[in-house]
């Protein structure tokens, strides 16, 4: 499974914003935001003056770092996304919301997208009680998402709610903290998902 492994912080201060990557790191001043609020580099701190297709790169680039998705999956999304019914844009959050370890994420069950992809891949969680390992696997509405049995004794968990325990989770999930369990109740609206992303200036990029 190819992913990203190089630094996190350095993925948030290239888009000059939080991205969240770290969990709970990026609550506190230790975040390389608020202490470099500057591109990484020797250059980073130069003002430069973005095309039209620099606006729109660096909006794809931002996506794909929240999700934490390589440029070939995005590409394969975005062409799901042109297949269904509906604004193009908007199908393309809906798709990649839709991935289990964003599920896993928005239901408190991970600190942040990579540790929820780290958990899913290690095997801890079962999606209509067979178990999933595949972080890319793409949820339904009515899958029920839990916690194996097994698992569910690691302290980890206990740790992991004890940050999210106070989160919202989004009206389109259904969460269960006490038994490690949630239910996806139906696909997310545009509304739904709160992420800073401008995705119309995607489908420009992909257009040309």
């Amino acid at each position: 499974m190819a992913r990203y492994t190089g630094a996190s912080c350095k993925l948030c201060r290239r888009e000059g914003q939080k991205l969240f990557l770290k969990g709970e790191r990026c609550y506190t001043n230790k975040c390389s935001v608020d202490r470099r609020s500057y591109a990484p580099g020797m250059h980073g701190q130069q003002r430069k003056k973005l095309s039209e297709y620099g606006i729109q790169l660096r909006e794809k680039q931002k996506a794909k770092r929240f999700y934490g998705v390589l440029e070939s999956q995005f590409r394969k999304y975005y062409e799901m996304a042109i297949r269904r019914k509906g604004i193009t844009g908007e199908n393309l959050l809906q798709i990649l919301e839709s991935r289990l370890d964003n599920v896993v994420h928005r239901l408190g069950f991970g600190v942040s997208r990579d540790e929820s992809r780290q958990l899913v891949t290690h095997g801890h969680f079962l999606v209509n009680g067979k178990r999933v390992n595949i972080p890319s696997y793409l949820v339904k509405p009515g899958d029920v998402i839990e916690v194996a049995e097994k698992s569910k004794k690691s302290p980890r968990f206990k740790e992991i709610l004890e940050v999210t325990g106070g989160k919202v989770i989004p009206k389109w999930l259904e969460a269960d903290h006490e038994n490690l369990k949630g239910k996806v109740l139906t696909l997310p609206d545009r509304e739904d998902i709160d992420l800073p992303i401008q995705e119309h200036l995607i489908v420009e990029l992909y257009s040309k």
